[in-house]
C-alpha cells in the first residue's frame, strides 16, 4: 500500500497560491505571485524539490491547473536542470473534470470518475508514494476524506493576508497532526513534516 504525501509551499498565514511566479495564479486578483522565490536556496531545493519523495514505484498526483502549469513550463526546459528529467520520467496522475485522454505530457494518466475514489484505489494498489504538489482543491478533498498520509510544508517567513490557503476557512475540521521532523533553511523557511494522528 502506498502513501499520499502532500508537499506544499505556504506562508505563515497558510497562503499557498502562486508561490512560483507573478502569472502563476491570479484568481481573485491575487497580487503576490512569486512570493516564495526570494526564499529559494539550495537547502530548500534539496529537501523539497519537485518530485521529492516520489520513488520509482510511486508518482505525482496533480490537479488539472497544476498539471497544465507544470506541463507548460517544465516539459519545455532544456537547460539540463534535474527537475525536467524527474518530471518527464515520473508517472503523473491527473485529477480533472474537464480534461480527456490523451494528455499531452509523457507518462501522464487521467484519473477517471471521482478523484477521491480514484486516489483511494491508487493508494491501495501502488507500492510507493503519491506526491501531491500544488493542487489545493484536490488536497482539501483528499484531506477531508482521510487520504493524506503525510505533509511536508515549507513554511515561509511571510504574511500576505490574502490568497487561497492550504486549509480554507469554512471547511470541515481535518484533525490533529503530529510533527515528525523539522529543519530551518538559511533563508528562514521552516520545512516541517507532519502525519495525521
Amino acid at each position: 500500500m502506498g502513501r499520499v504525501v502532500v508537499v506544499e509551499n505556504v506562508t505563515l498565514d497558510g497562503v499557498m497560491q502562486a508561490p512560483g511566479g507573478a502569472d502563476e495564479d491570479v484568481r481573485g486578483g491575487f497580487p503576490y505571485g512569486g512570493w516564495a522565490r526570494p526564499y529559494a536556496d539550495r537547502a530548500l531545493a534539496e529537501r523539497t524539490g519537485l518530485g521529492a519523495g516520489a520513488g520509482e514505484d510511486g508518482g505525482l498526483l496533480l490537479g488539472r491547473r497544476t498539471y497544465e502549469q507544470f506541463h507548460g513550463f517544465w516539459s519545455t526546459q532544456t537547460d539540463g536542470n534535474p527537475y525536467t528529467e524527474v518530471l518527464n520520467r515520473r508517472t503523473k496522475y491527473v485529477a480533472s473534470r474537464s480534461r480527456s485522454e490523451p494528455l499531452p505530457w509523457q507518462n501522464s494518466t487521467l484519473l477517471t470518475g471521482d478523484a477521491v475514489t480514484a486516489v483511494a484505489g491508487l493508494r491501495d494498489d501502488l507500492g510507493g508514494d503519491l506526491v501531491v504538489l500544488g493542487s489545493g482543491e484536490l488536497v482539501r478533498s483528499l484531506a477531508a476524506a482521510g487520504l493524506v498520509d503525510a505533509y511536508t510544508l515549507s513554511i515561509h517567513p511571510l504574511v500576505l493576508g490574502t490568497g487561497m490557503r492550504l486549509f480554507a476557512e469554512g471547511t470541515d475540521a481535518y484533525g490533529e497532526l503530529e510533527l515528525v521532523a523539522s529543519e530551518t533553511t538559511p533563508a528562514g523557511v521552516i520545512i516541517a513534516s507532519y502525519r495525521p494522528r
